[in-house]
């Protein structure tokens, strides 16, 4: 099976983070969106995993080179941004089960069914209280009838969560071709939604299979969201040596330093940070950072920004240096 993970688009809302990285390379407990992302498919069979890049696409590339060199890669760039679809059409030569994974959340399927390629479509998607804000799946006699984006009117409460299964990308891709010749646009945009609507029309078969967990990533509440039921699930991470107290759980990786400071509940920090004489909690700290005599929380802060006497919630991007007075 192909795997084709969307990664080109701008990241306005975690802005000023996305200034120097792409989204998809933000940290969240000890590592990035995208190496969250993948490590949770390496137990399905992998033929090949397809990156469409654009904005500062080179990072993700060679962050997935170093880590995943292991699996068949290639990386497509998306040069103007025209939707889901075009980007997916990027690989319109592809043939067979293709899984198409949106490169901002995460969620949790159910991989063993996924492991044995079925053969009808699958659509993730997971029920919500308030379905205006997101794309639904209207099901009738357990078939996928209707894909309505952000509906005004509640017309189904299962939210489309980014993951689809299709058991052969050339109908996808035929249905996308169609949807670029007709001009059938969402907002300007080509949109995923519309071509997987016109399968549904020519007689596909596409079941919505709720999921039991989906967390966005694109701002950064959701993320420090995020960070918090992941170090809830697994992914809590202490060193020793610490002469600081730890209220777990937190995820302090190997190289950092801690001294005479409070860190934690819901802390990660990443290799190379430096925090001294200080009180945080609900925070993450990027690679390098230093942070001295602050007292913190709800706050995500850039690699190699420094901060020195400062009580607020903060929103620091990448080499930012902000001290007291």
């Amino acid at each position: 099976m192909r795997v084709m993970i969307l990664t080109a688009g701008l990241g306005t809302r975690l802005r000023p983070h996305t200034f120097s990285k792409p989204k998809p390379l933000v940290q969240v407990a000890g590592k990035p969106v995208l190496a969250h992302i993948i490590d949770d498919l390496l137990d399905v069979q992998i033929d090949e995993l397809i990156c469409v890049t654009g904005y500062l696409g080179k990072q993700i590339e060679d962050f997935v080179c170093q880590n995943y060199g292991h699996i068949p890669l290639r990386f497509l760039v998306q040069q103007e941004m025209r939707g889901q679809a075009d980007a997916i059409y990027l690989a319109k030569e592809i043939s067979g089960p293709l899984l198409v994974v949106f490169g901002d959340g995460l969620v949790g399927i159910d991989k063993a069914r996924l492991a044995t390629h079925p053969s009808e479509g699958i659509i993730y998607c997971k029920e919500v209280d308030d379905p205006r804000r997101f794309g639904v799946a209207v099901v009738e006699e357990g078939r996928i009838v209707r894909l309505v984006e952000k509906p005004l009117e509640p017309v189904s409460n299962l939210a489309v969560v980014g993951f689809y299964y299709v058991p052969e990308a050339q109908r996808l891709m035929d249905a996308i071709s169609y949807i670029m010749e007709q001009k059938i646009q969402t907002k300007g945009e080509y949109y995923l939604a519309d071509a997987l609507q016109v399968m549904i029309e020519r007689g596909e078969i596409l079941h919505a299979e709720a999921v039991p967990m989906w967390r966005d990533c694109g701002t950064v509440e959701a993320l420090l969201d995020t960070n918090r039921y992941l170090l809830d699930h697994g992914h809590s991470c202490v060193i020793d040596g610490i002469q600081s107290v730890i209220i777990p759980p937190v995820h302090i990786a190997p190289n950092a330093v801690i001294e005479n400071s409070v860190v934690g509940p819901y802390v990660s920090v990443a290799d190379g940070s430096v925090i001294r004489t200080s009180i945080i909690q609900n925070t993450i700290v990027n690679a390098g950072a230093q942070i001295q005599s602050v007292i913190m929380s709800g706050s995500l802060i850039g690699e190699k920004a420094f901060i020195d006497g400062i009580s607020h919630e903060l929103n620091i991007g990448d080499a930012s240096d902000i001290r007291l007075g």
